[in-house]
């Protein structure tokens, strides 16, 4: 690991401190790694549209719209590579809630949501993008089908921050 020192005006330090503290960092480094790693997802999602990506799209739909749960549900089937999984929630008599968990090509997730979310009768739609390394450390792919991939059954759990 590499240390870094660096410095910044009164008004800047202060500010990152506060935000340190509000977010309820343990030290600085681990805050500004989160940033950094924040900016740099950012950029890459953004420059490179082919990069592979997880994402959550939620959105909010009246069910009593005709036809168009089925119209969802087909859109899902129809991008069976993209689609992990959906949870679905009653929010009242009329509207439901989804959250689709994708993974893919960036380029290919933004294009699904967009065909989820002008859908007639969904709104508040909201796509959620996580940039993806290509390789793990051990050398195996992320992205493989998950009936293909040999930790798909683990559920392994990392740190959101």
């Amino acid at each position: 690991m590499k240390r870094l020192t660096m410095s910044l005006d009164d008004d800047l330090a202060d500010a990152f401190e506060a935000l340190v503290r509000s977010r309820g960092y343990e030290n600085r480094s681990e805050a500004f790694r989160d940033l950094l790693r924040q900016d740099l997802g950012s950029t890459r999602l953004r420059e490179q549209p082919d990069a592979p990506c997880v994402a959550t799209l939620s959105y909010v739909y009246n069910h009593h719209q005709r036809q168009l749960a089925l119209r969802l549900t087909d859109l899902q089937h129809d991008h069976h590579e993209l689609t992990v999984a959906t949870t679905h929630a009653h929010l009242d008599h009329d509207h439901c809630i989804e959250t689709v968990i994708l993974r893919g090509r960036t380029d290919a997730v933004r294009s699904f949501a967009q065909s989820v979310i002008t859908q007639p009768g969904v709104s508040h739609g909201n796509l959620n993008l996580v940039p993806m390394a290509m390789h793990h450390a051990q050398g195996h792919e992320h992205l493989q089908p998950a009936a293909a991939h040999p930790s798909a059954a683990k559920g392994r759990k990392r740190s959101s921050r």
